[in-house]
């Protein structure tokens, strides 16, 4: 779900290749298609930045609840995949810890990969400012003779521009990213769950926190299934470098 930085269908995380040519005959000049394969590459960078531009990925892991966590390490591959092709395709990416001085700091790999990471005492990060990131506030407009003009003279006041979907990712499930995907529900935004880099120390706290999220109407996918959505085409200029990410 990229283009300028700030602009894509978002990860939470709790966030070019050329086309391969084949060889022209001999008497058929190389450049023949070079338009065309040049177009077709603008186009699906364009369609691509325009998917993105309301999607990003937020991510939790920490490492002293890590060693806790029931296929632990299986989920941070998988955020770690996550993050590395929303980087690739310059999808916006943030990163909260939970009690940092008790639980420690993100996963250092995974940090490094996000630009912005919000510490938090509260279970949701909507408390923690992540609503107000992905629809900053409108600035006032500033007082003058255009309020005492008719209401249908005066010009209407710009919304902020902002992103209505989100991707989640993190632990504990049944805890943080529940609360913050409920309350982000409750915000009007449209809520997506990489369920397989997502985890719980017990199981059926994971799985009754899915539960309860399809039920909320949040979207239950996987990181393989967000990737190839992101990409939708295999002549996208990022398709190999996203694809050794899977193999």
């Amino acid at each position: 779900d990229p283009g300028e930085e700030g602009r894509a269908d978002p990860v939470v995380v709790e966030e070019r290749l050329e086309a391969a040519r084949g060889f022209a005959p001999a008497d058929q000049p190389l450049l023949v298609d070079e338009e065309p394969r040049r177009h077709r590459e603008r186009k699906m960078e364009r369609e691509a930045e325009l998917r993105l531009a309301t999607d990003e990925p937020e991510v939790d892991q920490q490492e002293r609840l890590l060693p806790a966590l029931h296929d632990g390490m299986a989920m941070l591959q998988q955020a770690l995949r996550l993050a590395q092709a929303a980087r690739l395709l310059r999808v916006p990416i943030w990163g909260t810890e939970h009690h940092p001085e008790g639980l420690g700091p993100m996963v250092g790999p995974l940090r490094s990969l996000c630009p912005m990471v919000l510490p938090k005492t509260s279970f949701s990060a909507v408390g923690a400012g992540l609503a107000d990131l992905l629809r900053p506030a409108v600035k006032p407009r500033p007082a003058g003779n255009a309020r005492s003009l008719p209401k249908h003279l005066q010009k209407p006041t710009p919304e902020a521009p902002g992103r209505s979907s989100i991707l989640l990712a993190g632990c504990e499930t049944h805890v943080c990213l529940l609360q913050t995907a409920l309350e982000l529900i409750e915000l009007e935004f449209d809520v997506w769950v990489v369920t397989d880099a997502c985890a719980s120390r017990n199981e059926r706290d994971r799985d009754a926190a899915f539960d309860r999220l399809a039920g909320a109407g949040a979207e239950l996918l996987t990181t393989e299934m967000v990737l190839f959505e992101w990409l939708r085409d295999c002549e996208h200029p990022a398709f190999k470098n996203i694809l050794s990410l899977i193999k």
